[in-house]
């Protein structure tokens, strides 16, 4: 990995968020990619939740300040930094009051999704990218983790199919245990319509539950990694009829040979 840039977007992080297979992952991948020799960018969420004092957040001006059109609204894009100190990590937050200053990640305080998450991951999967633009860091890899991530590969590959910056750049979508129940907002196809993006690219978006997020996310990518080993049957079935390499499920502990390995001989190559 020595010198490949490799771009971790990811719907949770620790020790941001509470530490969970998403979260713990998000944050044990950039580490092994930093300590052999790579370089890395890591974009999340600024969830209410998150302490900005505690973990000394601040904004970044001249990163923020555009614009995001989601479903014909325009959303500010506001961007803030920390590092995670004992492994000299930077992380970048993609910011909006409308859709982040809530004080919860996914769910109100009666457990239900909030009713535009699905706006929610647009705006995030955008706001990444266009700020990864602004940066003009061009990644070798880009790694996707959890299901707020899961318009990336979309977006990337359909909405900013032009973009010079990602022509040669690989993406990889982790895939994790099914994170919530129900279905996001019915209107998700539309809005992602809306940016020009086929409905037929889409199609089982009519129905935008956990699973065919992931589906749509693994379907716009170069490669794909088992992140959890209870995988349900119908997204399993899916991934083994992909025509591109799969990582099956390894633990944690061995998680940093498999993942090197296959950074470099699958997604690379």
């Amino acid at each position: 990995m020595n010198g490949k840039k490799v771009l971790f977007v990811s719907s949770e992080l620790v020790p941001y968020l509470p530490e969970n297979p998403v979260s713990l992952m998000s944050y044990e991948a950039p580490r092994m990619v930093n300590s052999n020799g790579g370089q890395i960018r890591i974009f999340m969420p600024r969830y209410g939740n998150i302490n900005e004092r505690r973990h000394q957040l601040h904004e970044v001006i001249r990163l923020s300040g555009m614009n995001l059109v989601i479903n014909d609204m325009d959303m500010p894009l506001i961007i803030k930094v920390a590092s995670i100190p004992k492994e000299r990590i930077q992380v970048y937050f993609i910011d909006n009051d409308e859709y982040f200053k809530r004080k919860a990640t996914f769910t109100d305080s009666d457990g239900n999704l909030f009713p535009d998450n699905d706006e929610r991951a647009i705006f995030f999967a955008k706001g990444v990218v266009e700020t990864v633009k602004k940066l003009n860091w061009s990644p070798d890899i880009i790694h996707v983790h959890g299901w707020m991530a899961s318009m990336v590969p979309l977006y990337l590959r359909k909405y900013y199919a032009d973009e010079p910056l990602f022509s040669e750049s690989r993406i990889v979508t982790s895939v994790y245990g099914k994170d919530f129940e129900g279905e996001l907002d019915a209107t998700m196809i539309d809005k992602i319509a809306f940016d020009g993006i086929d409905k037929e690219e889409v199609s089982v978006l009519s129905k935008p539950e956990y699973n065919n997020l992931l589906k749509v996310a693994v379907d716009h990518s170069d490669a794909v990694i088992l992140a959890a080993d209870d995988l349900s049957d119908d997204l399993k079935s899916h991934i083994d009829n992909l025509s591109v390499p799969v990582l099956p499920y390894v633990p944690l502990q061995e998680a940093e040979e498999a993942y090197t390995n296959f950074y470099n001989t699958e997604v690379l190559k």
